[in-house]
């Protein structure tokens, strides 16, 4: 399984998105799709592509079923929590001087997950959800529980 950005993580206070105040960081331009996924979705794949034969020596690329550029997510967000978000970007340029400047592995990774971030990661679900009988949730509906759960 090849996943793609997991919702959780990128749209978390980890990586410079805190819905509470309102604050989100954008990679890059902000404007290249991604197809987030759940990391649950993930699991439930993984768990039913043990018994389909669809799933022997092959490589799934996992996506959500939109593809959405970061500021189209923001937007969401903006829309559900009824206010606007302070937006912080993050040029491509910086993040390729991050990744140079990187001292360890561990910093190296993050800058190029960031880079990549920033670059989209655009997944055609079509074939795998009908292979797989699978369905991920959307952006829309994961971005309605994170606004409506307590805080």
């Amino acid at each position: 399984m090849r996943p793609s950005f997991f919702i959780e993580v990128w749209f978390s206070p980890a990586l410079g998105f805190d819905i509470q105040n309102a604050k989100a960081t954008i990679y890059g331009s902000g404007s290249n799709p991604t197809s987030y996924i759940s990391l649950h979705d993930v699991a439930q794949f993984a768990v039913g592509a043990l018994d389909n034969p669809a799933s022997r020596n092959s490589i799934v690329e996992l996506g959500g079923p939109d593809a959405l550029s970061q500021l189209e997510v923001v937007k969401m967000f903006e829309e559900l929590a009824g206010r606007s978000f302070d937006r912080q970007f993050v040029s491509e340029k910086d993040l390729e001087a991050r990744k140079a400047a990187a001292a360890n592995p561990l910093e190296l990774t993050f800058a190029d997950l960031m880079l990549a971030a920033a670059r989209g990661d655009k997944i055609d679900m079509t074939e795998t959800m009908q292979k797989f009988s699978f369905k991920p949730k959307s952006i829309r509906e994961y971005t309605r529980t994170l606004v409506n759960a307590p805080r």
